[in-house]
């Protein structure tokens, strides 16, 4: 049997299982896949909107931004669970493009769910590797923000390496912001909370908003999620970090 991940969709019908394949690098992954089941209502929502709305990253072209978004100003997004809170922010801000990047099967197919039932059209979902996204298919200066929410914090100190927010990471990511862009990361585990925090101050063009030069509280403009509460009734303190790209 081939060790090839295959997609549960015909070529076309949905996201594929591995669209970029190994032709790019090889490198250690910042995201682990995650099997789980996909519902009728989800794999319906794929099937209708995934031609339209979905963005394969298989890193073959650069996307023509202005036109998969009408010309509006464009947010990349990196990791949305099951899209919940994305969905909120393209209903908050609809003069704004979300390009909503993760590898969740079952998530991708609730947000284009999600954005049907509200009658979203500011919403764009890719499937694949953010890092081929920003690095072979988004175009230099491209960018009005950046959200990372709830990355997997990696907490054994032999997998930090893994974790997304790194300084090769945030230099790649500016290349792509605009003058004016903002950064927001969120986490609600404390030790990488610290370590975005030193990461992200010791680059010279982002600016940190906070008046304290850490943390920031949680902007009215980022929705407190199911896996927020969960995590706050736990007792887990939650860490909002915004700065602006200032070249």
């Amino acid at each position: 049997m081939s060790g090839t991940p295959r997609s549960m969709f015909e070529p076309g019908a949905g996201p594929a299982a591995d669209p970029a394949g190994n032709r790019h690098e090889r490198r250690i992954r910042s995201f682990q896949p995650r099997r789980s089941r996909v519902t009728t209502a989800q794999r319906e929502a794929l099937l209708r909107h995934w031609p339209r709305w979905g963005v394969e990253v298989d890193g073959d072209s650069v996307l023509d931004l202005p036109t998969l978004f009408a010309g509006r100003p464009v947010v990349l997004e990196i990791g949305f669970g099951m899209g919940e809170a994305t969905a909120e922010m393209a209903a908050a801000d609809p003069d704004t493009g979300i390009l909503a990047v993760d590898v969740h099967t079952p998530g991708q197919g609730n947000l284009l769910r999600l954005a049907e039932q509200r009658g979203l059209t500011n919403i764009r979902v890719a499937n694949g590797d953010a890092i081929i996204l920003l690095r072979e298919m988004l175009p230099a200066s491209s960018l009005a923000g950046l959200r990372v929410f709830f990355p997997d914090p990696w907490p054994k100190k032999r997998h930090h390496k893994r974790r997304i927010i790194q300084r090769e990471f945030v230099d790649l990511a500016l290349t792509r912001l605009a003058p004016g862009a903002l950064l927001h990361c969120a986490t609600d585990w404390e030790p990488y909370a610290d370590w975005m925090l030193e990461v992200l101050t010791a680059t010279p063009a982002l600016h940190n908003l906070s008046p304290t030069g850490t943390f920031t509280p949680r902007p009215a403009t980022r929705p407190l999620t199911r896996f927020e509460s969960q995590g706050l009734h736990k007792g887990h303190q939650v860490r909002d970090l915004l700065f602006r790209y200032e070249p």
